[in-house]
């Protein structure tokens, strides 16, 4: 059994296989080839849950396990704990045990380049990421290695800790530029840019409602009922692409508090299959997660641990 750090599990999870391997697994989903329940949610205390997500596959399987303890700042520890367990789907022997919190922000990293790459109709050369926590960092590494984007601006409250964060990004890649913003300067001094990504827990919008028509939008952070990062009226006015359907109709909180028709919304494995027609106007894309993408994670890890 491989027993993996963090930086071990990055290593073995690059951006150029995990894409690929997320779309054959949206696609196992469609077909029902992947079973995979929605996510457990245990309460620990009102500030800490449990969140467990297995998934089947025909030849390896998973469980995550993660716990978020909201308040661990005053324990100095991660607020994310956790791991992903990897085994042998015929006979149940364990593989492997992956660091949880990466594989999360790598895999969700990946869903976001998938989305991206299915729906925005050039490759995207620019991007304005709103947030400078760990998924913010990673989907600045994802699009540098995956697509070549070459200039950000980072966009949030803080602005000292928005200056560090582009810092640092330049500092990973000399090559990049990065460009520290305000959010609430952004209504006014919105960047035309490629994508617009939200990776916050915000519990009011901070996505632009007026962003160009061929920018696609991005919702990542927001995955409890009141959480919202996309204004109600953006939603309204351009279609809406989800990861998982059924997740989003629970865990969604700016789709769920603007009340949008369910029944026009569509899910990626739909895309991944039948491509999006091109419109003047781009739809925005919703993720909540889901344990296929864990497992579509592993399979890129064993590979990796396997290989000659």
């Amino acid at each position: 059994m491989h027993i993996l750090t963090s930086q071990q599990t990055a290593a073995v999870l690059p951006y150029a296989a995990l894409v690929p391997a997320i779309a054959l697994a949206a696609n196992q989903l469609r077909e029902g080839q992947i079973n995979a329940p929605e996510r457990m949610v245990v309460e620990i205390d009102k500030a800490s849950v449990l969140l467990c997500m297995p998934a089947i596959g025909a030849d390896v399987s998973v469980t995550k396990l993660i716990t978020v303890h909201a308040n661990n700042d005053q324990h100095h520890l991660p607020a994310i704990q956790g791991e992903v367990v990897v085994f042998e789907t015929a006979t149940g022997r364990r593989l492997a045990l992956l660091d949880g919190p990466v594989v999360s922000a790598r895999r969700t990293a990946a869903v976001t380049l998938l989305g991206i790459q299915t729906l925005l109709p050039r490759q995207p050369k620019t991007a304005l990421l709103i947030g400078t926590g760990v998924q913010a960092a990673a989907h600045a590494d994802a699009l540098v290695d995956y697509f070549g984007v070459d200039t950000f601006w980072i966009a949030a409250r803080d602005m000292p800790k928005t200056q560090a964060f582009c810092d640092a990004l330049r500092q990973r890649y000399p090559q990049v530029s990065a460009h520290p913003i305000a959010a609430h300067t952004l209504d006014n001094t919105l960047p035309l840019t490629d994508v617009v990504i939200a990776l916050t827990t915000s519990r009011a919008a901070v996505i632009p409602r007026h962003i160009a028509a061929n920018t696609l939008a991005v919702g990542v952070g927001a995955f409890k009922p009141d959480m919202i990062e996309f204004p109600a009226e953006l939603l309204h006015q351009r279609a809406i692409v989800v990861d998982y359907l059924a997740g989003a109709k629970h865990e969604a909180g700016d789709l769920i508090q603007a009340k949008i028709d369910w029944s026009a919304v569509r899910e990626l494995p739909q895309i991944v299959h039948q491509p999006w027609l091109k419109t003047d106007t781009l739809p925005v894309f919703k993720t909540v997660g889901h344990a296929a993408w864990d497992l579509a994670a592993a399979r890129v890890a064993m590979a990796a641990l396997t290989s000659p």
